[in-house]
């Protein structure tokens, strides 16, 4: 259906957009799909096809086996699913207070607040002071190094405040003369409100943190509380680093190097694949809760 006085695209026009589409969609699936085979391929299928494998002829778990059947890999994945989970978990309530007491104009330093934020998106302090303060509060080699130094986002902050500001003011003022006081409109009335939107929030943290492994590189020395982006990264740029106890397997039967690569990249995407999709629902419906109807 078009829309009135737009005369309909041609077969033509069609077919071009198709094409396109049909490009765009193999550019994204199809080295996404060479990460999974080679993950899943066989020593001799990776050596014939010179590493990586498009469309394995026979399928082996040898890689998966080998990183999850203890060692290094398997701590760093219960790490990055502590931090993950932790670090959003404070970030997105840290977040939430901060954007609704600047929303409510007439709190206490609202306007320093305010410009402080924006000034952070603006200058970010540098990896020298950042060290420096982490070492001097004693977070050196400890999981809070790898969320409290980032836990709140000033563009995050921003989206909130301004999802805040938008909700109806009719609802706030009738629940203050009902008695309620800040934190119970706030939990009541505004969270109840703002599903959505803190929903987009949480996962923009959560992402964050998932994908993260410079904090981790700044701050941690330990290998038992190294993240798994960090133990992807250090074993894509040193494999030397990743040794036969750190795997958990038998020397005679460590898989190809390039399938434990692409084995650990799959373990870092799947779970953010996995959320995505009951997140993606309420993108729309974040944008919409709250309007005024007229």
């Amino acid at each position: 259906m078009t829309a009135p006085g737009v005369s309909p695209p041609t077969r033509a026009a069609r077919a071009v957009k198709g094409v396109v589409l049909l490009a765009c969609c193999a550019v994204v699936i199809v080295p996404f799909l060479t990460v999974i085979s080679t993950s899943l391929a066989t020593r001799e299928q990776l050596t014939n096809s010179g590493g990586m494998v498009l469309f394995p002829d026979e399928v082996s778990f040898a890689a998966y086996e080998a990183i999850l059947s203890g060692g290094l890999v398997t701590r760093a994945v219960m790490v990055s699913v502590f931090v993950t989970v932790m670090g959003t978990a404070f970030s997105l309530i840290s977040t939430t207070l901060l954007a609704y007491g600047l929303s409510r104009r007439g709190t206490f330093a609202h306007r320093p607040l305010l410009m402080i934020i924006l000034l952070a998106l603006l200058f970010t302090p540098g990896i020298i002071p950042s060290y420096l303060m982490v070492k001097s509060l004693g977070l050196l080699d400890t999981y809070w190094s790898l969320f409290l130094p980032v836990m709140i986002n000033a563009f995050n902050v921003i989206i909130l405040r301004a999802f805040f500001m938008e909700l109806p003011e009719e609802v706030i003022d009738s629940a203050r003369i009902d008695g309620a006081g800040d934190f119970a409109i706030l939990w009541r009335i505004v969270l109840p409100l703002s599903k959505g939107v803190l929903a987009v929030i949480a996962l923009f943290y959560g992402v964050a943190y998932w994908n993260s492994f410079f904090s981790a590189l700044l701050y941690i020395n330990d290998l038992a509380k190294v993240p798994l982006q960090l133990v992807l990264r250090t074993y894509v740029v040193n494999q030397s680093q990743l040794g036969v106890d750190q795997l958990g397997a038998a020397g005679e039967n460590i898989p190809p190097q390039e399938a434990i690569q692409m084995a650990i990249l799959v373990l870092s995407i799947v779970p953010v694949l996995i959320v995505f999709p009951f997140v993606q629902r309420h993108f729309t419906k974040g944008v919409l809760i709250g309007a005024i109807k007229g």
